[in-house]
């Protein structure tokens, strides 16, 4: 008899260490932020069948990358991206963020100026809200804010366009 109730108390410490390790590891699981695999090629492709025929026939690939790249900067700039995207804890918050799509539009514009891209401010428009649609698909982003009381966060004062940001630790 000794013997069995010896393998019972054995199989009750190892049911409880295995039961506190997952436990443990859920919980640190889910405060980790799930990753968002940003490609830039599949990003180019989408971003381009957003847009209307005739923006599609003026825009390059490679300058609509660039646009892209700028879209990107500027959300860094503004703090919405993580400085390293792997493993973050997340931010929880009640308050969403919400951002204007106007300053970004405008970024955009002096970035196609510097660059000799040829577009107009409407292209920019489509560019950008086909950008922030691909951003939702693949989970960078929550959804467009549909409370007519939410007002745009104040966001952090960036660097102008071409320059770093500061660096953070």
């Amino acid at each position: 008899m000794p013997a069995i109730v010896i393998v019972i108390i054995v199989g009750i410490v190892i049911f409880a260490v295995a039961a506190g390790a997952i436990g443990r590891e859920s919980h640190r699981l889910d405060a980790i932020a799930p990753r968002v695999v940003y490609i830039d090629s599949q990003a180019v492709d989408y971003v381009a069948a957003c847009l209307p025929a005739d923006v599609q026939e003026r825009v390059t690939p490679e300058e609509l990358w660039e646009l892209l790249r700028g879209h990107l900067n500027w959300l860094h700039v503004k703090g919405l991206m993580p400085r390293v995207a792997v493993d973050q804890r997340q931010d929880l918050t009640d308050a969403p963020v919400v951002i204007e799509d106007t300053t970004a539009i405008g970024y955009l514009i002096g970035v196609a100026d510097d660059a000799r891209i040829a577009v107009d401010d409407v292209a920019i428009v489509a560019i950008v809200a086909g950008h922030l649609r691909y951003l939702g698909e693949i989970g960078a982003i929550g959804p467009e804010a549909d409370d007519p009381d939410v007002s745009p966060q104040q966001l952090r004062p960036g660097p102008a366009r071409g320059e770093l940001p500061p660096a953070t630790s």
